[in-house]
């Protein structure tokens, strides 16, 4: 998998196999008298956010800026958040991310994203979706870590190729892993490698060919066999769910990343009320 540093001095810029274009991004979340706040933020690199939104009160919504609009042979970018206890936040992008095709020197491109959780925080992560384009090199990483009494509701959706102007993923790599911890206990381990046209990515025990593919995890103590038999029934072909250990799964396969999307947050929809207790808000965002 391809490694995201932290920004240094060291790490050179421009050309050539050894280049690299890092961004960091650290946040800190707390619980205000009325509303969560963001705390502290230090950042270098291309990665920003846009001002805190409050379109339901307390809970805090931001929205994160990679200005330069996708990753290219070199870059790599780390998201650090961390939510106090108590806290009350919902974290999303604007537009899709892009993984454009790497150069000749080979350099690859990744993301990591590290979410820490304290005792009684609630936070979503729910960028909208990764493109990966035919002959790029990306390795993504999700890491969340609970606290006792924290709920969590993210996902993560992937597009190989551009499949709507029939430019396939038919060469490349991608290496994604998902992990989520709770009280320093492993809940959910998930990595996925596959080069184009590989087992991984064509056999039936793998991705059996299709180009789009999502995970949404919740996890929080609303989650019962009444709520996962209603989500079972309300979502379309394509998605299955899965619960074990306390954290629920949300998948989707297929060829569609509309279909993929809707499905999703149709499933955060009916997931919000129970594991976080409030009707789910939609973020402006996603509808400009």
């Amino acid at each position: 998998m391809h490694q995201c540093h932290a920004p240094s001095p060291s790490h050179p810029t421009g050309y050539g196999p050894a280049r690299s274009w890092p961004a960091q991004l650290d946040l800190q979340l707390v619980a205000g008298h009325s509303r969560t706040q963001l705390k502290n933020m230090v950042f270098s690199g291309p990665l920003r956010i846009q001002r805190p939104f409050y379109p339901e009160g307390q809970t805090c919504h931001l929205y994160l800026l990679h200005p330069p609009g996708g990753l290219v042979s070199g870059d790599c970018l780390n998201i650090d958040i961390e939510a106090g206890p108590g806290s009350r936040s919902l974290l999303t992008t604007p537009s899709a991310g892009m993984v454009y095709r790497r150069d000749s020197a080979g350099v690859g491109q990744g993301q990591r994203v590290r979410v820490r959780l304290e005792e009684d925080a609630e936070l979503e992560w729910l960028p909208q979706e990764t493109i990966v384009f035919r002959g790029a090199n990306a390795g993504l990483d999700l890491h969340i870590e609970l606290g006792e009494g924290a709920r969590f509701i993210g996902w993560e959706l992937v597009c190989l190729g551009r499949p709507a102007g029939e430019q396939w993923f038919d060469a490349g790599s991608l290496t994604q892993r998902l992990q989520l911890w709770r009280s320093g206990r492993l809940l959910f381990n998930e990595r996925l490698q596959l080069e184009a046209g590989d087992q991984v990515h064509q056999g039936r025990a793998g991705l059996h060919g299709g180009c789009v593919f999502g995970t949404l995890l919740a996890a929080g103590s609303g989650l019962n066999d009444d709520v996962i038999a209603v989500l079972r029934a309300s979502l379309p072909p394509g998605f299955s769910v899965t619960e074990r250990l306390g954290v629920l799964l949300v998948r989707y396969l297929g060829h569609d990343m509309i279909a993929c999307r809707d499905g999703m947050w149709r499933a955060w929809e009916r997931l919000r009320p129970a594991v976080l207790a409030r009707e789910a808000c939609f973020p402006r965002i996603w509808f400009t």
